[in-house]
């Protein structure tokens, strides 16, 4: 077993989430504590301008690192009876598109390790794709190893800025994954712009106002739905989509239902029905995002904290269960996770030694 700290900068760019985990990188995990440092405003501005790979990538890459390894101080001065061997560091994506074999997320994997004396994997995803993969999403394998004693078929559905779903069939290795749409990245930045608020946070705008089912039907019509998985998203793929001429209201009911519309329509690729469907990430926190989830699925939806698991801490603990993977050469990908031509493995390991 490796005891091992997770770091994720999510699409949504609130902050960094960070956990703990044990693991041999397999079937066995036992979770320990986890925390959310948020980003400075100031920062999250200049983190939200270099995306794309525009303006200043290079200093913001050094402050986005400092700002983890000041998040990596915290959490030892918080729980100082926490040991861990390695650090597993995703960094924060300012691009990706597969479909051209490239992916940038930004973090400085060698400073990080001088800063905090431990050992780190980072560039989880640059392998996957250079051999012709989606490069997300990674964190399947890290739900199978979760989900081995739940009834199945299961999905689990991550709605951070993008969403994705892993799909677990009762056979050992049965698993598929990919990206469903939107999650919280266009409804955040139509909070951002109409309200100055950073989330329609309880759902509040969106329960005040009215779908317009004309826009969700035009973005239902998007390619994107029919294509058959592996795929993937970048955060702005869909924001052709933004329904502009609609109030504050009924744009933020639009663009909820578009997330769960999402969701419904990945379905049509599942080898077989979900019998329920366990939320993760930012979006199980909206209640009008998950009503319209059990209506559309018409299946359980349930956050995962019904099973016991730690939904604010899952991606994070994911990277760090794929940091061990990756430092005992196991893979991180699947061709049915990201379409990679066979099993792997990939991270860079940052060693202070």
């Amino acid at each position: 077993m490796t005891s091992a700290l997770g770091l994720m900068s999510g699409t949504s760019l609130d902050g960094i989430d960070i956990a703990a985990i044990d693991s041999d990188g397999e079937g066995s995990v036992a979770t320990g504590p986890a925390v959310t440092v948020p980003y400075p405003a100031d920062f999250r501005e200049r983190l939200r301008g270099v995306a794309g790979g525009a303006g200043a990538v290079a200093e913001v890459e050094v402050e986005l690192t400092r700002l983890h390894a000041a998040a990596v101080a915290a959490f030892r001065a918080q729980h100082p009876g926490v040991a861990f061997a390695l650090i597993g560091f995703h960094g924060h994506t300012i691009l990706h598109e597969p479909e051209h074999r490239r992916t940038w997320q930004i973090g400085d994997g060698a400073l990080l390790a001088r800063l905090t004396g431990c050992d780190v994997v980072a560039d989880f995803r640059s392998a996957d794709v250079a051999a012709g993969g989606e490069g997300a999403p990674l964190a399947p394998l890290y739900h199978a190893a979760l989900a081995h004693a739940l009834r199945k078929p299961l999905a689990v559905l991550n709605l951070g800025g993008v969403g994705n779903v892993t799909w677990i069939g009762e056979r050992a290795g049965d698993i598929l994954a990919f990206d469903t749409g939107p999650g919280n990245a266009m409804l955040d930045d139509w909070m951002r712009r109409h309200t100055g608020q950073a989330a329609d946070f309880g759902g509040a705008l969106a329960r005040s106002g009215g779908v317009s089912a004309a826009h969700v039907a035009a973005f239902l019509a998007a390619p994107y739905f029919a294509r058959p998985p592996p795929k993937s998203l970048d955060r702005d793929a869909f924001t052709r989509f933004i329904p502009d001429a609609l109030s504050a209201a009924d744009g933020a009911a639009t663009l909820t239902e578009m997330t769960a519309a999402a969701v419904a329509a990945a379905r049509r690729h599942f080898p077989k029905p979900a019998r329920e469907f366990l939320v993760t990430g930012g979006g199980r926190h909206n209640p009008v995002t998950m009503a319209a989830l059990s209506r559309l699925l018409a299946v359980p939806v349930r956050p995962v904290e019904a099973v016991g698991w730690h939904g604010d801490a899952l991606e994070a603990q994911a990277f760090a269960y794929l940091a061990i993977r990756s430092a005992r050469g196991l893979p991180l990908s699947l061709p049915t996770t990201t379409g990679v031509p066979h099993p792997l493995t990939g991270g860079r390991l940052f060693s202070v030694g």
